[in-house]
């Protein structure tokens, strides 16, 4: 069955414009169609990825509990960094140095917390 339908439209791809035979088309060719295609399956990825990267930081946020840090008595090297808001190597130099006291526990160093209040007393 043959449309005797002429309608002037543009294209949604190029944006080129052209006579369409049917009611729904939106694309002036076949490479357009396939163009707008390929675009829009790019998009849909980049978006998932966008999205997942948003969950996961979202869960590092939520993973993160600020409190645990405040109710220890002992603290490994990054909790006690953690804790004042420096770098790891900062206390591992402070330890280097004997301005604080750390006790090996098996891989870790353990410090006491005590001993990090006193650097500001």
């Amino acid at each position: 069955m043959s449309s005797n339908l002429y309608i002037p439209k543009t294209c949604k791809h190029c944006g080129n414009a052209f006579t369409a035979r049917t009611t729904v088309t939106k694309y002036c060719s076949d490479i357009c169609a396939k163009r707008a295609y390929k675009a829009r399956k790019r998009n849909e990825k980049v978006q998932a990825t966008l999205e997942e990267t948003i969950q996961q930081q979202k869960e590092i946020v939520n993973d993160y509990n600020p409190n645990a840090v405040n109710n220890k008595d002992f603290l490994s090297v990054t909790e006690a960094s953690q804790l004042i808001g420096v770098s790891r190597w900062t206390i591992q130099r402070m330890i280097q140095q004997g301005r604080l006291k750390a006790v090996p526990f098996g891989r870790k160093h353990i410090v006491a917390r005590w001993q990090i209040e006193n650097l500001f007393n």
